[in-house]
């Protein structure tokens, strides 16, 4: 089931949602994205971990570094590796 829904945005989010070619696909994956991410957290604050923005924001940095580390041979390297694994020879 759909809802049809209108929202008002700024304008800069405006500019960019005209360059999707289908806008209410991409706001879905968009929420859906934080409300994924929304869950994740209270799991972990049910499991007893202290969440702070400070942490987070340190967190997301170092993995958008480790992100930002995987070089084109690193990939090539790790296609390589699945392919032996599938064939049974690592």
């Amino acid at each position: 089931m759909t809802r049809k829904i209108a929202i008002s945005v700024p304008d800069d989010v405006a500019e960019r949602l005209d360059r999707e070619p289908n806008v209410s696909a991409f706001i879905t994956e968009s929420v859906r994205i934080r409300m994924t991410s929304e869950s994740v957290r209270s799991e972990m604050r049910a499991a007893g971990f202290t969440l702070s923005e400070e942490g987070i924001a340190r967190a997301s940095a170092e993995y958008d570094a480790l992100i930002a580390g995987i070089t084109p041979e690193l990939r090539r390297q790790a296609k390589e590796l699945q392919e032996r694994i599938k064939r049974g020879r690592p």
